[in-house]
C-alpha cells in the first residue's frame, strides 16, 4: 500500500481501482474542460501571507454552517453515483462525515437511497440535494421522504435545468448499472475489489427513484424518465413552493452571478453555493472561487455564502473562507478517496483537509477560522 500524503495520491488509487466510465464521470468536465480546470488552477493564483513570532496554539477549525456545528468549514457535496465509485458508496460516505463531525449530503441521483442512508448512520441528519423534475407530485414525495429521513437541510441545485454535454459519458456509454459490452467487461475484469464489492450488494440502481416512480423499475426505462423529467422551466417561484413544502434549512445551489444572488436572497433561503456545478454545465464560466470575492461582497451580510469547486486541498478552503465563504464543499476529493480505499479513504481524504487548513492557518498567523479574512492573502483587501 501506497503512502497516502495528500489527495493527489487518492485520485492516482481511485484510477486503478474504479472502472473507467465510473472514474471518468467524476473526473471530468463539460465539452473544453476550460472550467473544470480553471476551478482548481485559480486557487493558485491566490498566495498567502506567511506570519511568524506568533502564538500558534491553541488552533480550532470549528464553526457553524447554517447554525449547524461542524468541526471545520467543509461538507461534502452530493455527487451522482457515489454508489458506484464503490459499493455503497453514500453509506460509507456519510459515515466517514459523521466521525469527522461534518454535513454530509445525499444527491437525488444516488445509488444508496434517502432510506438506506438513514438506517446505515443511525438517524443521524445529514443535508439532502434535490434536482427538480417535471414530475411535481414525485418532488412532493421525496421532499416528504427526506423529511422522514430527519435530513437537517435541503440543498436545491438551480444549474442543471438541462444537463451540459460531457464527453467521455458519451463516449463511455454511461450507464447503472453498466452495460455489459465486451469493452467494459475487459475493463471490471481490471477491477476486481471493485467487483467484488458490487457482487456483495444489492445497490446498483438510483435507489431514491426506481420504485419510487410509477414506470420506472428497470435501467432502460430509468435513462427515458431522467432524459425526459429534468425541467427546463424551474424558475424563483418554485423556488418559493419548494421552500414552503419543505419548512427547514434551505441552500440553494449554483449562483455563479451578483444579480442571481441578490434573486436567491430574495427567497428567504438560509445560504447559497458559489458553484459552477464542478465545470459540467456551462463550459467557459469563470472559475468558483474567482467568483465568490464579489458574491460575497454583495450579498455575504445577508445571507450565509459558500462555495464549491476544485477544492483539493486544505489550502484551498483556508484561501476560500478568507475571501467570504462561511463553508465550503468537496466532491472529488471525497470520491477519490472513496474509490481509493472505501469509507476509510473518504476518512483519510477528511483528515488530509482538516490537517492541511490547520498547519496553514497557523502559519498565516491565525488559530481561529472564524477570525480568518483576507488580510491573510497577500494584495487581497480587507474590509
Amino acid at each position: 500500500m501506497p503512502v497516502i500524503t495528500n489527495i493527489e495520491d487518492l485520485r492516482l488509487l481511485a484510477q486503478r481501482r474504479v472502472p473507467r466510465m465510473f472514474y471518468d464521470y467524476a473526473d471530468s468536465g463539460s465539452w473544453t474542460e476550460s472550467t473544470y480546470r480553471a476551478n482548481e488552477a485559480d486557487f493558485d493564483k491566490l498566495l498567502f501571507r506567511q506570519r511568524v513570532a506568533v502564538n500558534m496554539e491553541p488552533r480550532s477549525t470549528r464553526t457553524t454552517m447554517i447554525g449547524q456545528e461542524v468541526a471545520m468549514p467543509v461538507a461534502i457535496a452530493p455527487t451522482g453515483l457515489t454508489g458506484m465509485q464503490h459499493a455503497d458508496g453514500e453509506i460509507l460516505a456519510a459515515k466517514a462525515s459523521k466521525k469527522a463531525g461534518i454535513p454530509f449530503t445525499l444527491s437525488t441521483m444516488s445509488i444508496c437511497s434517502i432510506e438506506d442512508v438513514a438506517d446505515a448512520t443511525g438517524g443521524h441528519p445529514f443535508w439532502f440535494q434535490l434536482y427538480v423534475m417535471r414530475d411535481r407530485d414525485f418532488i412532493e414525495r421525496l421532499i416528504d421522504r427526506a423529511k422522514a429521513a430527519n435530513c437537517s437541510a435541503l440543498v436545491l441545485t438551480l444549474d442543471l435545468q438541462i444537463l451540459g454535454q460531457r464527453h467521455k459519458d458519451l463516449k463511455n456509454g454511461l450507464s447503472a448499472p453498466p452495460k455489459l459490452t465486451i469493452g467494459n467487461i475487459v475493463n471490471m475484469m481490471t477491477k476486481p475489489r471493485w467487483c467484488l464489492g458490487m457482487l456483495g450488494t444489492p445497490r446498483r440502481k438510483f435507489g431514491n427513484i426506481v420504485g419510487h416512480v410509477k414506470g420506472v423499475d428497470n435501467m432502460g426505462s430509468l435513462a427515458e424518465w431522467t432524459a425526459a423529467q429534468f425541467d427546463p422551466r424551474l424558475s424563483w417561484s418554485d423556488v418559493e413552493w419548494i421552500r414552503n413544502r419543505w419548512g427547514g434549512k434551505l441552500i440553494l445551489k449554483g449562483i455563479q452571478d451578483v444579480e442571481d444572488a441578490h434573486l436567491a436572497v430574495g427567497t428567504g433561503a438560509d445560504a447559497i453555493i458559489v458553484s459552477n456545478h464542478g465545470g459540467r454545465q456551462l463550459d467557459g464560466a469563470p472559475s468558483s472561487i474567482s467568483a465568490l470575492p464579489e458574491i460575497a461582497d454583495a450579498v455575504g451580510s445577508r445571507i450565509e455564502v459558500h462555495m464549491d469547486g476544485g477544492i483539493r486541498s486544505g489550502q484551498h478552503v483556508l484561501k476560500a473562507v478568507a475571501l467570504g465563504a462561511k463553508g465550503t464543499y468537496i466532491g472529488r476529493a471525497m470520491l477519490y478517496g472513496l474509490g481509493a480505499m472505501g469509507e476509510e479513504g473518504v476518512e483519510i481524504a477528511l483528515e488530509i483537509i482538516r490537517k492541511e487548513l490547520d498547519l496553514s492557518m497557523a502559519f498565516c498567523g491565525r488559530t481561529d477560522i472564524n477570525a480568518v479574512d483576507r488580510g491573510i492573502l497577500l494584495g487581497a483587501r480587507t474590509h
